[in-house]
């Protein structure tokens, strides 16, 4: 069974749909008694850093995501729900992260060092580097490319827990892995058939 954390996130239904076409049972619920008997929990997203966040501390789910992570039961953030698994974020000044794992988000800057404009956010395809194999992308190739909608990037403070990057002006930290706490800035379930090896990966750990 995969719990998939409803905080009135943006793209649940499709999360779901991916992993039920996956064959997984799924459920989604705030419920922390259905989270905790779950086998598998992920955490979507599409949004504001500072809003979800104060969703979470409404519904009071920060302590029952915070006992998932120690009960290590896999655990999965996509999209906003890899940046609230961190400790801050400059779209959001003041307001505290899960603070799962160290680092920070900042805002992709519109131009580069040579004066080139990129479209902010950044929408559409782009691809990976793998700077370390993670068990989310076993036989997914280098340079494959996954959906991507995001304004805000990711730079963890342990560049040892970064398993996939790209580049849109700066780099971006796309995906990180940390014992049973995986997560990635693109969105698997948008992401064809790549996306769909990541989560069915999700689901054999």
């Amino acid at each position: 069974m995969v719990a998939i954390i409803d905080y009135d996130a943006g793209n649940i239904k499709s999360v779901e749909k991916a992993f039920e076409y996956l064959g997984a049972s799924t459920i989604v619920t705030r419920d922390p008694k259905e989270i905790f008997s779950a086998d598998r929990v992920v955490l979507p997203g599409v949004g504001a850093f500072g809003d979800a966040m104060r969703r979470l501390s409404e519904y009071d789910l920060i302590p029952t995501i915070k006992e998932v992570v120690s009960k290590e039961l896999p655990f999965m953030g996509i999209c906003l729900g890899q940046q609230l698994l961190f400790d801050s974020s400059e779209e959001a000044d003041g307001v505290s992260g899960l603070g799962i794992l160290r680092g920070k988000l900042c805002r992709i800057p519109e131009t580069d060092s040579q004066g080139n404009s990129y479209k902010i956010p950044q929408i559409g395809w782009n691809s990976l580097k793998f700077p370390r194999q993670g068990r989310l992308f076993k036989g997914i190739n280098q340079d494959s490319y996954v959906y991507f909608v995001h304004s805000y990037y990711l730079h963890a403070e342990d560049r040892n827990i970064v398993t996939a990057t790209c580049d849109y002006n700066v780099q971006v930290d796309a995906s990180v892995e940390s014992g049973n706490v995986f997560a990635c800035q693109f969105h698997p379930e948008k992401s064809a058939d790549v996306g769909m090896q990541i989560l069915k990966n999700f689901l054999e750990i």
